[in-house]
């Protein structure tokens, strides 16, 4: 157990439930490659009375892994673990009769683990996975109170609609969930200090604007090479681990794979995101429930997410990609035909590279707001936060600031977020637009609200005769508390 980074609320979630004495029914879900197999596997080790994890959609020949293909390999998964040789299921119905069967023979009246893997990959079309599954559990499962039924899922929008939210026989039969989500930057630093990975807090923050806190990509890490080599080495040299892992992700959770990531791309060229109908317009897309859909599996894979600008209406919700990798990869691997294999090396202080590092540590930030909270001792108050899209025009210039903190005592905290190698400094533009920004948010508030200006940098603010401008300073130590 002692091998796990992080995941304390979930290893005593998925405990108390083992030690609950009655029958439990447990989804566990979130982003692929998150850990959530690791998790169970680690939580329950010697513990598991049966396991079986599905088949890849898409083999590596690009066929579809058939019903027929997943029933075979469940029927293997049975042979593996002590059972004697029989008929091949021909049914998801017959293959969990079996599978009660397995487990009635092997009680001994001590709590019985069963672990599905990769859930989403078994319900291939028309193969009545559902309708199975609802009739194991509601019919033999749930009665017997040492059953312990976990199932895991990275497709996170098919998890939520066919089991959490499930309106048909599973309809409220999950006795719990839970959501891994990716390391904060605490969790990372532990990670990479238990692979004897030595790297300082300015390149653990830039190796989150890039892997997003996944313990899968983190793994690749090399002790022995700099941040500079092992991003080199994970996406731009020959045989990159990474290289191919854009499309393999998508193809893993999304039946339409190249809709959903029409949708990402388009994103991608807009920090701010767009609203619905711009999207629409952008990806050719008629309007309607299907546009819907995608949206949301989009929003429940933690791909996207949707936020109603300060100021603004629901009608006014935007989309943004908020997925850390997928912005990495298509500002700067895909669509390079010829990758030098030291791209990273070359042009690690290019402008551009530069540039992205800037809108990159505002995802570090939306990522980490408990931790900006915490800095500004505000966590007991309550609040709530947006980000703040004025346009402007022939006549009036436009503003956009980063994060607004709206707090119940009065007070807005205005946040910006700057990703320097050395301390911030204000000079006259910078602190010329701070005042115009302040000016037009005031117009916005009410009059009892106060406008405090806040920090979030790498190393702070140089004191100068605009350092004054900001009521606070949060330095990026801060985020890894």
């Amino acid at each position: 157990m002692d091998k796990i980074i992080g995941r304390q609320k979930g290893i005593q979630e998925l405990n108390q439930l083992y030690e609950s004495g009655k029958a439990e029914f447990v989804a566990v879900y979130g982003r692929c490659r998150v850990g959530k197999t690791f998790l169970v596997d680690e939580c329950f080790i010697g513990k598991i009375t049966f396991r079986h994890a599905g088949l890849s959609p898409v083999d590596s020949k690009n066929n579809k892994n058939s019903m027929k293909n997943q029933l075979k390999h469940f029927y293997y998964s049975f042979q593996q673990h002590g059972m004697k040789k029989s008929k091949c299921p021909s049914s998801w119905m017959e293959a969990f009769f079996m599978l009660s069967q397995f487990l009635e023979k092997r009680d001994n009246g001590g709590r019985q683990v069963v672990f599905l893997d990769e859930l989403p990959w078994l319900d291939t079309p028309r193969s009545g996975f559902i309708t199975a599954i609802e009739g194991f559990w509601n019919t033999w499962a749930c009665h017997r109170n040492n059953m312990m039924l976990v199932v895991c899922g990275s497709a996170n929008s098919w998890m939520l609609n066919n089991l959490v939210n499930n309106h048909g026989g599973l309809y409220g039969r999950t006795t719990y969930e839970v959501k891994l989500r990716p390391f904060k930057l605490e969790e990372c630093e532990l990670f990479y200090k238990s692979n004897h990975v030595n790297m300082s807090r300015y390149d653990i923050v830039q190796s989150y604007m890039i892997l997003g806190g996944i313990p899968y990509y983190m793994r690749y890490m090399k002790k022995e090479l700099s941040l500079v080599q092992n991003l080199d080495n994970l996406f731009f040299a020959e045989d990159s681990k990474l290289r191919g892992e854009y499309d393999r992700l998508f193809a893993s959770i999304f039946t339409n794979p190249e809709e959903m990531k029409r949708i990402v791309e388009i994103l991608a060229t807009r920090h701010s995101g767009f609203t619905r109908k711009e999207l629409i317009g952008k990806a050719k897309l008629k309007d309607g429930g299907a546009v819907t859909k995608m949206l949301n599996a989009l929003i429940t894979n933690d791909f996207i997410q949707s936020y109603v600008p300060f100021g603004k209406s629901k009608r006014d919700t935007r989309y943004k990609l908020c997925d850390n990798f997928c912005l990495f990869y298509l500002k700067f691997v895909q669509g390079r035909t010829e990758l030098d294999p030291e791209f990273w090396m070359h042009n690690v202080a290019a402008p551009a590279v530069n540039s992205w590092r800037g809108i990159a540590f505002k995802e570090v930030c939306f990522n980490h707001v408990t931790q900006i909270k915490a800095a500004l001792s505000i966590l007991g108050v309550s609040s709530t936060q947006s980000p703040l899209i004025i346009k402007g025009d022939a006549e009036n210039e436009g503003a956009q600031m980063d994060l607004i903190i709206l707090r119940k005592d009065n007070v807005a905290s205005v946040c910006e977020m700057k990703f320097y190698n050395e301390p911030f400094t204000v000079n006259k533009d910078f602190h010329l637009k701070l005042m115009h920004r302040a000016n037009l948010l005031a117009e916005m508030l009410p009059k009892r609200t106060s406008i405090h200006h806040v920090l979030v940098s790498t190393y702070g603010i140089r004191d100068n005769e605009y350092s004054g401008d900001f009521q606070s300073v949060i330095q990026i130590d801060d985020l890894f508390r």
